[in-house]
């Protein structure tokens, strides 16, 4: 145990020693001082002059305040509170706790400076040494999972640049996923800065599937082509696939580049937020009629939704023609986009990483690593359990399209070609071209209503392979396996001698920032408890 000393134990370092000793005096409230010491012992004695080391000090001479309680003693002593890195714990609450467990009253200081020693201790070291570890931990990532994909770039004078991991698993998963890839970037909030670039996509079950991430150095033309470049090298590209993102102009330029046959599509909030913006107006009405024309799956019902829109904002339907109806709308897009309207999972992303961006650079990857480790083993198990034909998300939304079909009336023209009726509307269902006129079953390759009105007992046959728990099992087939601890490490010459700089930043005066910037039109809100729906405490 830390702070046991006795007759005969071996320490392996001098400083495990030296914790161990001014952990005990802290516990037993004496002090000490060094009298001899060199690399293999170390000679001590107390610092009243009639004690006999037995520690008969007066009680007098006993205070709350001791010699022994530095910095990097106290950082040893609270190193455990920050295994996880979303804990907050302040100097005050340094002071706090060293009080309580110890009795010991530290200054302000010195918790300041145990706090970052405690930092170091388990963030593998200070920000510039992290630079300095990460070639080589990026070479054991590859070496404990064969097949991940790894690039660092460098500047003159080997100065960090940019930076991009794709596990393996994630691209042998990726085949088993709908082709609609959501980017975004969100600031770093380290020493050095930066920018995280995220790529992630939608399990069978609706879940945030990550592919790949970078680092670099600023959200701009450069960084964001380099990146999309090399998720091209790795997941490739077809004409079916969808890019998905805010309305950045680096990234438009991007894409453009790195994805020419690909189609970009925009995440209608981050438009509404700028349609809020540019004609100034908070009107509900507005926000309800654009998602609906946004989110129609037939032209005449977009038609009709844009027309409410533009007629009661004079002006919307320039701008968002400008914009191009093709990328915001589900009716106008040449390619399927599924259900998917938003980039809603990269945000989800970025948010559950908004801790670990404090992390010096090689903490932060491994924290990506173990984040994405923990998620695949989770829903690996989730799906291998899963007795139905489809996801557990897509079966319970075809027991409700089930369940609205029995009420509606269907009737037949010929062996393939049905009408159905939905209340004061009808649809036309053809089962030789698996066609609705609703769009519903083209667009989402799922059976609409309709279409399961017609069809009782083969509708599973309907749905798209990426729905299914056969696809959902082979996207968590792979594993992304652990990293032993550094001193394990087997790194080759030229690897671990060369030398990672950390990059250059301007310092700008001031506490930094924790909180980011809205966008454009938009509006923060405080996040609801999901059980008691209180807010402040989530």
């Amino acid at each position: 145990m830390l702070g046991d000393i006795e007759e005969n134990r071996v320490f392996r370092s001098k400083k495990e020693l030296m914790t161990c000793l001014s952990i005990m005096s802290m516990r037993k409230k004496f002090q000490y001082k060094v009298f001899k010491s060199n690399t293999s012992f170390i000679v001590v004695r107390c610092v009243h002059p009639s004690c006999s080391w037995r520690h008969t000090c007066p009680t007098d001479f006993k205070t709350t305040r001791r010699r022994q309680a530095t910095s990097w003693v106290v950082g040893e002593c609270i190193k455990r509170r920050f295994i996880n890195p979303g804990r907050v714990f302040r100097p005050r609450d340094v002071m706090d706790d060293m009080k309580q467990r110890y009795g010991v009253d530290l200054s302000y200081s010195v918790a300041w400076r145990g706090r970052g020693c405690a930092y170091e201790n388990l963030r593998l070291g200070t920000p510039e040494q992290s630079y300095n570890l990460l070639p080589g931990y990026l070479h054991m990532l590859m070496q404990t999972n064969p097949g991940s994909v790894v690039n660092l770039e460098v500047t003159d004078g080997n100065k960090f640049q940019y930076l991009f991991i794709a596990f393996a698993a994630s691209i042998q998963g990726f085949s088993y996923c709908r082709p609609v890839i959501s980017v975004d970037a969100t600031h770093l909030k380290g020493k050095y800065r930066g920018v995280l670039f995220t790529a992630v996509c939608h399990d069978a079950n609706q879940h945030i599937f990550p592919l790949a991430i970078g680092v670099g150095d600023s959200e701009n033309d450069a960084a964001w082509t380099w990146f999309l470049k090399r998720v091209k090298d790795v997941f490739g590209e077809n004409p079916a696939l969808v890019i998905m993102s805010d309305r950045h102009r680096s990234i438009h330029s991007a894409v453009e580049e790195a994805f020419p046959r690909a189609f970009h599509g925009i995440c209608i909030y981050h438009l509404l937020n700028n349609l809020k913006t540019k004609f100034k107006s908070k009107n509900k009405e507005l926000e309800q009629h654009y998602i609906a024309a946004a989110k129609a799956y037939n032209l005449q019902e977009f038609h009709v939704l844009s027309y409410t829109l533009c007629s009661a904002v004079p002006g919307a339907k320039e701008y968002l023609e400008s914009v191009g109806l093709d990328r915001w709308t589900r009716s106008h897009a040449p390619c399927r986009r599924y259900n998917i309207m938003t980039t809603n999972i990269s945000e989800s992303f970025n948010a559950v990483l908004v801790k670990v961006r404090e992390l010096p650079i090689t903490a932060f990857v491994n924290e990506v690593r173990l984040l994405c480790q923990r998620w695949f083993q989770q829903r690996r198990t989730k799906a291998n359990g899963c007795s139905s034909r489809m996801s557990t998300d897509v079966e319970k939304k075809l027991e409700e399209r089930r369940d609205r079909a029995q009420t509606m009336d269907v009737i037949c023209a010929d062996q393939y070609t049905f009408d159905v009726v939905d209340g004061e509307r009808n649809y036309c269902v053809d089962m030789a071209l698996w066609t609705c006129t609703c769009r519903k079953f083209q667009l989402d390759q799922l059976p609409c209503n309709h279409v399961l009105a017609v069809v009782r007992k083969t509708q599973y046959d309907l749905c798209s392979l990426y729905y299914t728990r056969e696809f959902w099992c082979e996207t968590y087939r792979g594993v992304i396996q652990p990293i032993p601890h550094i001193s394990s490490w087997v790194v080759p010459p030229p690897i671990s001698t060369f030398q990672l700089n950390p990059p250059d930043v301007r310092t700008v005066a001031g506490r930094r920032r924790k909180r980011r910037l809205p966008s454009m039109g938009e509006e923060l809100t405080t996040p609801k408890c999901s059980h008691c729906k209180g807010k402040c405490h989530n």
